[in-house]
């Protein structure tokens, strides 16, 4: 499985990770899906989550209506959700295992001291993780 990232969409994506180092970010990425996923745009969204923001986050039910809709309108599919890891490694948590839905990539970002350490993106197979290959 493989996923392509346009520049300005990772750029989006990096920038609202260093942005609320040290707390997670989350957003929602789209664009078009034939044989592989192409990431045209990502839009960040408010981590709703009240404790330990270091460590987790939370997409309110409405940014997901809103996710929906903005695809609907915009001719776009919706691909998935991203999520900064701060100081540490870009690979799924137990957490984010819990959290998963089928069909949608992940893509983790990984932070370290406000920089990129890392970034890559799984897809949910039954019930673990395998990782897509970036393709920029």
């Amino acid at each position: 499985m493989k996923i392509h990232l346009t520049e300005k969409a990772k750029a989006a994506m990096v920038e609202d990770a260093i942005k609320t180092y040290p707390h997670e970010c989350c957003g929602f990425f789209y664009g078009d899906e034939n044989e592989e996923r192409l990431v045209t745009q990502a839009i960040p969204v408010e981590n709703t989550r009240e404790e330990n923001r270091e460590r987790r986050f939370e997409v309110s039910a409405k940014d997901y209506m809103k996710a929906e809709q903005y695809a609907e309108e915009n001719d776009l599919s919706l691909l998935g959700v991203y999520h900064s890891h701060p100081d540490h490694p870009s690979i799924p948590s137990e957490h984010d295992l819990k959290q998963a839905v089928p069909y949608f990539s992940y893509i983790i970002i990984s932070i370290r001291k406000k920089e990129l350490a890392n970034i890559q993106s799984w897809r949910l197979d039954e019930s673990k993780f395998i990782e897509e290959q970036i393709v920029k």
